[in-house]
């Protein structure tokens, strides 16, 4: 797969098919549709190209509304490359590209640059200057510059009745399975291992504490959770707390890891944590011994989930 950032480091000879959008998280609906731009592309010998965005729109025109997302850049990145399409183009979303009227964006950008004979797009779709124009106005301006216009129905689209606004609540709200079933993969954080107070090691579960370095990246609601890692390819289980660890009375949110079975100094590197499951809402305790009793039980329930899996 070849990645392009903007689309005026892009050239083409040879007619292609494309689908745009933000496709945050790459979910199962949005692989059922690069499936079918996959299929269509190999049917009619052209090149297939995904039109993506970075920021996401909605952080540009609405900064006071500030949106989490589900994958960062390099996550998405990397699902595009699963998935099997021919070219990634993410190009970087600013106010002077929303201001494009949908003509000089069907002209300039698809017909010019991306030399588009088929475009996949939802029946819902809205683009140009303030989301003015529709399906209808891109199969006239299709009509117009030569492009077909292949429409995801209604029906298609809600037979998948996946959205990446659910699968983000999910992630909020702690419905770890629930957001990786719609995802089609696990949920996953991705950090550095930075140095922490050590109480965890104290009391015999020493932890990897994870600084996340984008900002736009969504965290799951505060709480322990079930998670996995993968290191010199082996898997490696443990459980995981986000949150201000009341019961020491710290006010900075954390991301602490507890793996099971390890005994390497990571400090300094990056891992990436698969989530699987909820187990618990984060709690005061009146004492470390409460505490360390608390996460006794936590292991032994991950551990049983393990056996389950």
């Amino acid at each position: 797969m070849k990645k392009i950032n903007g689309i005026d480091n892009f050239s083409i000879n040879c007619e292609s098919i494309i689908t745009i959008g933000t496709f945050d998280g790459v979910h199962k609906g949005h692989q059922k549709i690069l499936k079918k731009l996959i299929k269509e592309s190999s049917k009619l010998n052209l090149e297939s190209i995904v039109l993506t965005f970075f920021p996401h729109p909605r952080i540009v025109l609405n900064p006071n509304s500030p949106l989490k997302l589900i994958n960062t850049i390099d996550e998405r990145s990397s699902l595009f490359e699963n998935s099997g399409i021919d070219t990634l183009i993410t190009h970087p979303f600013d106010k002077n590209f929303s201001e494009l009227s949908p003509e000089e964006f069907v002209k300039n950008i698809l017909v010019n640059k991306l030399n588009i004979k088929k475009i996949l797009i939802g029946y819902d779709h809205r683009f140009g200057k303030n989301r003015t124009a529709g399906i209808k106005d891109l199969k006239k301006l299709g009509l117009k510059y030569n492009f077909n216009v292949i429409e995801i129905s209604a029906e298609e689209q809600n037979n998948i009745s996946i959205s990446s606004t659910k699968i983000r609540n999910s992630i909020i709200e702690g419905n770890i399975r629930k957001a990786n079933s719609f995802l089609g993969y696990d949920f996953s954080l991705k950090g550095k291992v930075i140095k922490g107070n050590k109480i965890g090691r104290t009391i015999g579960f020493p932890t990897a504490n994870l600084e996340i370095d984008e900002e736009y990246k969504l965290i799951p609601k505060n709480g322990v959770y079930l998670i996995y890692t993968k290191f010199e390819k082996q898997v490696f289980f443990g459980m995981m707390n986000i949150g201000v660890k009341p019961t020491l009375k710290f006010k900075k949110e954390s991301i602490e890891v507890n793996l099971f079975d390890w005994e390497k100094d990571i400090y300094g590197e990056f891992i990436e944590v698969f989530f699987l499951d909820y187990i618990r809402d984060e709690k005061k305790f009146d004492s470390l011994i409460e505490l360390t009793h608390q996460i006794k039980i936590d292991k032994k329930t991950c551990l049983k989930l393990i056996e389950e899996k």
